[in-house]
């Protein structure tokens, strides 16, 4: 979102750049997670090998539709997993018994990784957005939420880069590339030291208000310019 609303960026190079920071950010933040022991590897498999075919689709789905409704779905698609966060469950015995079907059955893994990617890759908002929310709402720790959709990105990322940068325009996007890749991996460094610190309510919070804000606030921008 920050290419596409605050850099006014082309929305195809945005997402080349976007998905090529969450392929860098991916891999150097699962790896710490990993070593923290906040990862999930059979859960990740799944997810991810369901994620592969939905990337590709995602952006064969993109390059059809208009820029500023390609926008209009990150930014809604993000507000909703912000708002998601906040979910309170109150029958909580029925949901932890639901969950764990899901969580115990690949097949249905694998589609929640086809249907995530399809989402994310369509509209740039990254694997992380959408999956943290909803494993976290399916009783999975927050930090292993995070260090699972985090790996997850990385595949996503992979052929969404691909199909992007095929159709990227501007003429300095490598200067973009690497000054992009520095800041990257040192806010990914620096969020993955202070993730394993922060208690896992102040984490789920903090990363909802974010979200919430960010999306809102494009909303508002996208429709008043």
């Amino acid at each position: 979102m920050i290419y596409v609303g605050f850099l006014d960026m082309p929305v195809k190079d945005s997402l080349a750049l976007s998905f090529l920071a969450f392929a860098v950010s991916g891999v150097i933040a699962a790896l710490s997670y990993l070593k923290s022991k906040n990862m999930d590897l059979r859960l990740a498999l799944y997810l991810s090998i369901g994620s592969i075919p939905g990337a590709f689709l995602g952006v064969q789905i993109n390059v059809l539709i208009s820029d500023t409704l390609a926008k209009l779905f990150l930014y809604l698609f993000v507000l909703v997993a912000g708002l998601s966060l906040f979910k309170q469950n109150k029958e909580r015995i029925d949901i932890d018994s639901r969950s764990m079907k899901i969580l115990n059955s690949n097949a249905v893994l694998m589609i929640i990784g086809l249907l995530t990617a399809s989402i994310s890759s369509l509209t740039g908002a990254g694997g992380p957005i959408l999956l943290v929310p909803l494993l976290a709402s399916l009783g999975i720790n927050i930090r292993i939420a995070v260090g699972v959709s985090l790996l997850n990105s990385v595949i996503i990322a992979i052929p969404a880069i691909f199909g992007y940068f095929a159709y990227a325009t501007m003429d300095n996007i490598w200067t973009l590339i690497a000054s992009s890749l520095i800041g990257i991996t040192a806010g990914i460094l620096t969020g993955a030291y202070y993730a394993t610190k922060v208690p896992t309510q102040y984490l789920r919070l903090f990363i909802g208000i974010i979200t919430i804000i960010t999306a809102v606030y494009m909303l508002i921008s996208l429709f008043i310019t």
